[in-house]
């Protein structure tokens, strides 16, 4: 699964540091909701000699310093702005102690776990095993299978825990928990069953977007250094064909590539997905005559986390693209606070290597979820909660026949985290908005003091795709916002390395310094909420500067760019 060049395989020495006295476990991750997610059909226990694949997370060193490198390369007006780690120098930084590799292989080789993968921040071990040595390992787990529709996936309902004396070497075990999860995008030309004529709707296209953002034909990649990327999870492949087709029908007017340079992990054959043929068309559309990398990862083994994987592929590379774009999300409230809290690291990791990340800020506006009997709350999404990534809303013409102003997308995800608490680059704007906007839901429905998202947004309704070489209408979802946003991030990481300046790396920081001046406004419209009597379907609405379901708005390149360049 990982990049065979930087694969360490560890060959555990023998060493028992563990007794044999019985102790009560410890469970690493005690908030962890281990409901089956709907739509999974329990079929049964594996039988103890079936093999699973674990990934245990070790605890890592100076995560403060991290967190402070990343805020000094980060801000502007630092002496370091800019001056990013490469991945030798995080791994130095943060990977785990002597001692926790001591003590957690000789757990392992105690129980007869020969051999495991890492990586080069050496933080991470994949290790297979039976289902028996799996539960011995991890007491309270209890391996089933789950099924849904043609796909199967082996997974414990109970929680796991460890001996005490690991518990302070480790911070999670993927493969035991987590179901997979990810945005889709959505063809409303067939939602309601009915193909409609494609001649009744403008549609969403790179031509229009260029026109709406302010990109003429000379506003292309030129940089030998530059790149960018997308993810793709659970069997959603692109195929080539339809990506020629799509820049064929639509790419006429730009200079453009029409083929991917690099897939990092494994790219499946059968039929295209939505999802992925709507990001890497779309971020090759705006991010025109940039390399493009597709990190795919199908997520066929059944003890896999799609979305771990990708945490491993991009810390086990020494060069990855500049500015990648996810369409992913989990509820917040389904994840263990000690789980995201490790995903912060690994963002953090990223963002102290120069490396950009956007992430779609979903598509159910303030989410919803009832936690009593005629009491609910708003639910919001992670990673687009997370303080270290750059989180997209959505955005509709006003005038759907005209490339006309923006006003929010009803399903533009937003709102604020229950787990992260709002960080110093965004308290003025966040409380600005708070203290000014007249008609905000009740305050029971979310957390005021938490991360609030989205940072920015882009258009995310009504866009054409070809998939399976068909063109299709309609398609919609911050998952067209996303990688729409990252090209022309991308673009700007072109100029920037043209006049020896480094990349954006983490843009937020930067981002809240500019308080929208660079950006369109978008002031007008609501997004989902709960459907009740206390807020009637209704979540948060937009407001001049920064709201929560717009950010600061959608990009103006000229402007952005200008405000980007000037250090």
């Amino acid at each position: 699964m990982f990049n065979p060049e930087h694969t360490v395989w560890i060959l555990f020495p023998v060493l028992t540091l563990l007794g044999s006295c019985p102790v009560r476990s410890v469970f690493l991750e005690s908030d962890q909701d281990t409901s089956v997610p709907e739509g999974w059909t329990q079929a049964g226990r594996v039988a103890a000699s079936d093999r699973v694949q674990l990934t245990f997370a070790l605890k890592q060193q100076n995560v403060d310093r991290l967190r402070e490198l990343l805020d000094r390369v980060s801000d502007s007006g630092s002496p370091q702005y800019g001056k990013f780690l490469s991945l030798e120098e995080v791994s130095w930084l943060v990977r785990p102690s002597e001692l926790t590799h001591k003590v957690v292989s000789g757990w392992l080789q105690s129980h007869g776990v020969g051999a495991c993968r890492t990586i080069q921040t050496r933080d991470f071990l994949q290790c297979d095993m039976t289902v028996r040595v799996a539960e011995t390992l991890l007491p309270g787990s209890e391996f089933h299978r789950y099924v849904r529709g043609s796909r199967s996936l082996v997974r414990s309902p109970a929680l796991y825990g460890v001996h005490p004396e690991l518990a302070q070497h480790l911070d999670f075990v993927g493969g035991v928990h987590r179901f997979p999860s990810e945005a889709e995008a959505v063809s409303r030309a067939w939602a309601d069953g009915k193909q409609r004529e494609a001649g009744f709707h403008l549609g969403v296209t790179p031509p229009v977007l260029r026109q709406r953002y302010n990109l003429t034909a000379k506003d292309v990649g030129s940089a030998q250094n530059n790149s960018q990327a997308v993810a793709q999870f659970l069997e959603q492949f692109y195929h080539p064909a339809d990506l020629a087709e799509f820049m064929m029908l639509f790419g006429g007017g730009f200079q453009h590539h029409s083929t991917v340079d690099r897939v990092v992990g494994t790219q499946g054959g059968g039929k295209a997905g939505l999802e992925a043929s709507l990001d890497i068309e779309y971020i090759m559309s705006t991010g025109a005559n940039i390399s493009t990398w597709v990190f795919t990862n199908p997520g066929r083994h059944e003890s896999q986390e799609p979305f771990l994987q990708w945490l491993l592929l991009l810390s086990n590379l020494t060069a990855v693209p500049w500015v990648h774009t996810i369409s992913y999300g989990d509820d917040e409230d389904s994840l263990d606070p000690a789980y995201m809290e490790r995903i912060n690291v690994e963002f953090m990791k990223a963002g102290v290597r120069g490396i950009t990340l956007l992430f779609a800020s979903g598509d159910s506006g303030a989410g919803c979820k009832q936690v009593s009997k005629g009491s609910n709350v708003f639910r919001p999404s992670f990673p687009a909660s997370s303080p270290y990534v750059t989180t997209v809303g959505g955005t509709s013409f006003k005038n759907p026949f005209k490339v006309t102003y923006e006003v929010t997308d009803y399903i533009s995800g937003g709102g604020f985290s229950n787990v992260f608490k709002m960080p110093d680059y965004q308290v003025k704007a966040v409380n600005s908005y708070l203290q000014g906007m007249k008609a905000l839901p009740p305050k029971t429905y979310y957390n005021t003091s938490g991360r609030a998202y989205p940072d920015l947004a882009a258009l995310s309704d009504n866009y054409w795709v070809v998939t399976n070489r068909v063109p299709i209408p309609w398609v919609s979802g911050t998952s067209a916002s996303t990688p729409v946003f990252g090209g022309i991030l991308s673009l700007i990481n072109d100029q920037r390395f043209l006049k020896g300046q480094p990349a954006l790396g983490f843009l937020n920081p930067r981002l809240y310094q500019l308080q929208g001046s660079a950006l369109f406004d978008v002031t007008e419209g609501c997004h989902l909420g709960c459907l009740d009597e206390q807020v009637q379907g209704k979540g948060f609405c937009a407001a001049p500067a920064w709201d929560p379901v717009t950010g600061w708005g959608t990009p103006n390149y000229p402007a952005l760019l200008a405000a980007l360049l000037d250090k």
